[in-house]
C-alpha cells in the first residue's frame, strides 16, 4: 500500500509539521518525496529545491500557504496525482478548482491525523 507522496514546502526544521510528516510518512513505508526552499535531509529522504518532474505520485501533502501555492498550480497538475491534502492553514478554493476541474481528489484534513488513524 504504498502511496508515493510528494511533501511541498518541506522544511529541514524539525519544529515544522512538514518536517514530522515527512518522519511518520517514512516510519509508516511510504515512499516520499520533498521539495522545499533548502536542500538538505530528514528521516533519509532529499528535500529537493527545483521542480522535480518526479513519477508515480500518489499524494501530494502541501506546506506551503495559498499565496506561495500559486506558482506550483502548473506543477502540481503535471505530476498528476491521484490526490492533494491540504493541511490546516493551506486551505485554497482556487485550487481546489483547478484540481476539480483536472479531475484530481483533494481534502482539506492533516496528513499527521490521516497517518496516526490509518486513513491515509
Amino acid at each position: 500500500m504504498n502511496k508515493p507522496t510528494l511533501v511541498l514546502g518541506a522544511s529541514l526544521k524539525p519544529n515544522r509539521y512538514s518536517n514530522y510528516a515527512i518522519q511518520r510518512l517514512v516510519a509508516n513505508n511510504i515512499e516520499v518525496k520533498a521539495l522545499g526552499v533548502r536542500t538538505g535531509e530528514v528521516s533519509g529522504v532529499t528535500i529537493e529545491t527545483e521542480k522535480l518532474p518526479f513519477k508515480n505520485i500518489d499524494t501530494v501533502t502541501l506546506y506551503l500557504n495559498p499565496k506561495r501555492q500559486e506558482e506550483y498550480y502548473d506543477y502540481i497538475l503535471a505530476l498528476n496525482p491521484r490526490r492533494v491534502i491540504f493541511n490546516p492553514g493551506t486551505e485554497n478554493p482556487e485550487l481546489y478548482k483547478i484540481l476539480k476541474e483536472n479531475n484530481i481528489e483533494f481534502e482539506a484534513a492533516c496528513t499527521l491525523v490521516l497517518l496516526s488513524t490509518n486513513q491515509y
